[in-house]
């Protein structure tokens, strides 16, 4: 019988790695962007033999989507996933009933290992996983990106290639809100964005990302966050002519 799970996320690149990884258990991946399209998938039979959830949705949040589909009857083991690291919010997701708590980004064998114990499966002896660090002047670390698709060049190059066609709407966004002075909107945009610059590698862009989410009233951080993205994509269209 196949595995079917329920993956929920809304960024499309971070969506694109957790299906590939978990594709890889072997499972089958339903997809929902949000908390809505996740109860349409479920429906009110026990479809799904596990859920992997967002902490954070654009109609609400893991927390409240977990307690929708317990109120259903649906008894499916849940795994949350988040780029928050504050041991509080962690705490928190425990506490509301899942199963185990990921911090993105993370490699695929991490994942792998994760979702197979929450379904009761052998983990087997999968590779341990491993970040290589990067100098924040590099835009690419491709051995943290191949790192965390198990050495996959194909599938790197195909996040990366999502990732950049996302990267100008989402610093339009950020670039949005910091002049605004909405620093909720601007903390949830970066959030989403740090994940999947983990994700693909994107390196001086994930530490500029970090920065303007300590300070994030900042002209200063706004305009490196800026400047890194536009080297990002840069790099990413000097790779595509060569």
């Amino acid at each position: 019988m196949t595995t079917r799970i329920l993956l929920v996320e809304d960024d499309p690149t971070t969506a694109a790695f957790l299906a590939a990884a978990v594709q890889g258990v072997p499972a089958e991946v339903d997809v929902a962007g949000s908390c809505a399209a996740a109860l349409a998938l479920a429906g009110y039979r026990d479809r799904h033999d596990l859920w992997l959830i967002d902490a954070n949705l654009p109609d609400g949040d893991g927390t409240g989507l977990l307690s929708s589909l317990r109120a259903r009857g649906l008894r499916a083991p849940a795994l949350a996933h988040t780029a928050a690291l504050e041991p509080g919010i962690l705490a928190a997701l425990r506490e509301a009933g899942f199963r185990e708590v990921l911090v993105k980004p993370l490699p695929a064998t991490t994942l792998q290992v994760a979702v197979r114990d929450a379904l009761g499966l052998r983990v087997g002896e999968l590779p341990p996983p491993a970040f290589h660090g990067a100098a924040v002047e590099q835009a690419w670390d491709d051995a943290a990106a191949l790192a965390a698709l198990n050495g996959e060049r194909a599938h790197v190059d195909a996040l990366r290639k999502l990732f950049v066609g996302e990267l100008p709407g989402a610093c339009a966004g950020v670039d949005a809100a910091a002049r605004a002075g909405d620093v909720d909107t601007l903390r949830a945009a970066l959030h989403r964005l740090r994940a999947s610059c983990g994700f693909v590698g994107a390196a001086r862009l994930a530490a500029s990302v970090a920065a303007l989410q300590q300070a994030p009233r900042s002209g200063e951080a706004l305009a490196r966050f800026l400047a890194a993205a536009q080297d990002t994509l840069s790099s990413a269209s000097v790779a595509d002519e060569a």
